[in-house]
């Protein structure tokens, strides 16, 4: 389960100096936190080991870049149906029930998957299939486990919850891809997915286990189109969010087609394999997981609008520079640099933009934020394998990088107030 990193600056935080360990960790004295932490771990090693596997797998069986901009793209669609409406029922609903409907068909979509591979029906059109289910499912998902953290946790420890879900989640991009390489080269794909499925049982238990008081949702008044139409009206009218959501589709547009191509990296151009592939995103995990914990340790910091301005542009530098390499180990040690600049970018972005909205907003607008990453990505992955196919596997990633610079540089010269941001 893909998700967007977030480190929001919590209303009522005091500002301190210098780093504190128990601090880093003080979600973590919520008993719901520390199921959710559990289960989501558990659950978001297997996701990674499918998302692996997945595409290995269809580049195995089609031999096409563009056929793996295909089954990404296919988990678009549903999120950009339904991502704008889900932010409207993730403040309509329980949002312990919507979760455990999301969880429990992702675990399932990942059984039928393993069950096809194992009886060897499998064919890539239903992997595009499942994606779309899969993609159904994420877009009502993503935007109920950012909302669902200050539940658990209150508003005093939430910007710290929300950094631990980000130095989880880069935790599992770690262990999961190296986990997923493993299981390839020995067992094949199909092990990769069984073993993702039975991961989400972890975090559905966990969210049984889970004691709320009885009503937590705030009671909404009008229509969900009145709704959706009070958010991106409220997008719309500041200035500042609309930019910096713009950021982020423009990255996951264009610079993230690369991590689609990875498979295709792996074996026609450094010729590392399955195992390579696994170390290759678990290199990004690596960088993000480092990003993410100094993020988490300097939350206070005053200068997030330069952090912001150097993720945005050293992620597009660095794609480049992985585009052009022909050596496994330096390609490694750029895709460290690749995870670290991406994480800087959206962490940084993610905790302006949720400074800055109100809480009665926050999950629509936080739906249109998730929209532009989890959607826009997807396409962007079409687009890539699409030049890939027609001009060259380190060409799909050039392209998409050197447009998301170009994007970088006008928005460093023309936006200067984003540097100045606090």
């Amino acid at each position: 389960m893909a998700d967007p990193i977030l480190v929001p600056a919590a209303a009522g935080t005091t500002k301190e100096t210098g780093l504190s360990f128990a601090k880093t960790f003080s979600a973590l004295k919520h008993r719901n936190y520390r199921l959710w932490f559990v289960g989501q771990l558990t659950s978001l090693i297997g996701t990674w080991m499918q998302n692996v596997a997945q595409p290995w797998l269809v580049y195995q069986m089609t031999g096409s870049p563009l056929y793996l901009g295909i089954v990404s793209f296919s988990t678009a669609i549903p999120a950009l149906l339904f991502s704008l409406w889900a932010g409207v029922v993730v403040d309509r609903v329980s949002k312990r029930s919507l979760l455990l409907i999301t969880q429990t068909v992702l675990m399932l979509s990942a059984f039928i998957l393993a069950a096809d591979y194992f009886i060897g029906w499998i064919q890539p059109w239903h992997v595009v299939i499942l994606a779309l289910v899969n993609g159904t499912a994420q877009a009502f998902d993503a935007p109920t486990r950012q909302a669902i953290v200050v539940d658990m946790v209150g508003r005093e420890d939430l910007m710290n919850g929300i950094a631990l879900n980000s130095a989880m989640f880069n935790s599992a991009r770690i262990l999961g891809p190296t986990f997923a390489g493993i299981v390839l080269a020995l067992v094949g794909a199909g092990w990769c997915f069984f073993l993702n499925g039975l991961s989400f049982i972890a975090v559905i238990a966990g969210l049984f286990m889970m004691q709320f008081p009885p009503a937590i949702a705030s009671l909404r008044t009008g229509s969900p189109a009145a709704q959706l139409r009070e958010g991106l009206s409220y997008i719309r009218h500041h200035e500042t969010i609309r930019a910096l959501i713009m950021l982020v589709a423009i990255a996951n547009l264009f610079a993230m087609g690369y991590s689609s191509l990875l498979p295709a990296f792996a074996r026609d151009v450094l010729n590392s394999g399955e195992v390579g592939l696994g170390l290759m995103s678990a290199a990004i995990g690596v960088g993000a997981l480092s990003g993410a914990l100094v993020l988490a340790a300097t939350g206070h910091y005053q200068r997030k609008g330069i952090l912001l301005t150097a993720g945005n542009l050293l992620f597009p530098i660095t794609v480049l520079c992985f585009a052009l390499s022909n050596s496994f180990p330096l390609s490694l040690v750029i895709l460290v640099f690749v995870g670290l600049s991406f994480m800087t970018q959206n962490a940084t972005c993610n905790t302006l933009i949720q400074s800055m909205v109100p809480d009665e907003l926050r999950g629509r607008v936080m739906s249109v934020y998730m929209l532009v990453f989890n959607g826009f990505f997807p396409i962007g992955a079409l687009i890539a394998g699409t030049v890939a196919q027609q001009f060259g596997i380190p060409f799909g990633a050039i392209f998409g990088g050197a447009i998301a610079l170009a994007y970088s540089v006008y928005v460093f010269w023309r936006m200067p107030k984003i540097r100045k941001l606090a």
